[in-house]
């Protein structure tokens, strides 16, 4: 064991360009990273420092900084999570544009709620439709959505359903969409309140994932932390210690008080404002503002690393903010690591998203079980 503490940190939808495969998406030409830094000038210069533009042109940087290629058969967080963490999603989970009215029907039966909306949509732009309805019939009435992944979305007003009821809809509509012909990835609490006429979403959100195909890296690791919607993302396998973010910015800052802790494992976070406020929305410049805000968070990151402490940098799939639609976008993702210890400044081949659990199980010594894609990344552990 080199490092007795990993902090991975996934930039949730940090996508850097078009995956071999990225035709069959649709996605041929994406680029998250690339198209932002060409609609808008960027200072981010810790991400720089670690190597993140030395994936476009060759140049100095510290660490070692590589692209990750995804193999499983979809461009969704669930499965970019898992495969980062060993274990590949082959059946990729149903995308639906709007519900089967006898999955509704049956959700209207097992909830004593009637359910609206059923599209596709953005979840503020449904609210500003639709949440008037909620408010008129005191809560009996719910807004249910999707979006171009693989979720159900269900909106309640904290103040008028409770959270606790919002919450029994959502594992009730989780376990009921369970069902082969209903498998979605994700049951999603949208709860949110009223103020001035505005309808503004909480930081009450909850997710209800469905459990990893199979054990994760994380099921073998000695002690793992999770922040943001990790916990959520592996259905509570393999988490020692879960930590809500309300942001993205108190993700990184629940990082960093976490390198004042005492511990020899794994602190995993994943940071949601990339992906959920600015990717799906389309909104270039938010998406190069949370670039900048994170990158000034790094530094801090930087500065409190102890020698045996090993940042891994990396993203589970795609989210240009400048291409068509509101779906993510299948796209290599960057893996950029460092620690104080590591004096190897390399870019490498392009690797799978499996090589960050294996590089992680590598490290504490563990044996990396045959159904788990991936390799060491073997330069983090040379002199």
């Amino acid at each position: 064991m080199r490092y007795q503490r990993i902090f991975t940190i996934v930039l949730d939808s940090f996508g850097v360009g078009e995956a071999q495969d990225a035709n069959q998406f649709g996605d041929f030409g994406a680029d998250t990273y690339g198209h932002i830094q060409a609609h808008m000038s960027l200072h981010i210069p810790n991400l720089r420092k670690l190597g993140l533009d030395a994936l476009y042109t060759p140049q100095d940087h510290q660490g070692i900084a590589l692209r990750l290629a995804e193999h499983g058969a979809s461009k969704d967080t669930l499965s970019g999570h898992w495969e980062l963490m060993g274990v590949v999603v082959d059946s990729p989970f149903q995308v639906f544009s709007s519900f089967p009215d006898a999955l509704i029907e049956t959700l209207e039966q097992a909830t004593n709620h009637t359910f609206i909306g059923n599209k596709a949509a953005s979840g503020t732009q449904i609210l500003a439709e639709l949440g008037h309805v909620e408010t008129e019939t005191n809560g009996s009435t719910l807004i249910l959505y999707t979006s171009a992944d693989s979720v159900l979305q269900i909106c309640g007003n904290e103040e008028i359903i409770g959270l606790e009821e919002l919450y029994r809809v959502c594992q009730t509509a989780r376990e009921i969409t369970m069902q082969p012909q209903w498998k979605v990835g994700r049951v999603i609490a949208r709860p949110y309140i009223i103020r001035n006429g505005q309808y503004i979403r909480t930081d009450h959100r909850k997710d209800y994932a469905v459990a990893p195909i199979q054990p994760t890296v994380l099921d073998y690791l000695p002690y793992t932390i999770g922040i943001g919607k990790i916990s959520d993302i592996f259905s509570g396998q393999g988490i020692s210690e879960s930590y809500h973010s309300t942001s993205s910015v108190h993700g990184m800052k629940q990082t960093i008080a976490m390198l004042e802790k005492e511990f020899r494992g794994l602190c995993f976070t994943n940071l949601v404002d990339f992906d959920a406020k600015w990717g799906h929305r389309r909104d270039v410049e938010g998406y190069g503002h949370e670039l900048e805000q994170f990158d000034v968070l790094l530094g801090e990151c930087l500065k409190k690393m102890k020698k045996d402490d090993l940042l891994i940098l990396t993203a589970d799939h795609g989210n240009d903010p400048t291409w068509k639609g509101t779906d993510h976008t299948r796209e290599n993702v960057p893996c950029l690591c460092y620690s104080p210890q590591l004096s190897r400044r390399e870019t490498l081949p392009i690797g799978s998203f499996g090589d960050v659990g294996s590089t992680i199980l590598y490290n504490f010594g563990i044996v990396q079980p045959t159904y788990m894609i991936g390799e060491p990344i073997w330069d983090i552990f040379k002199p």
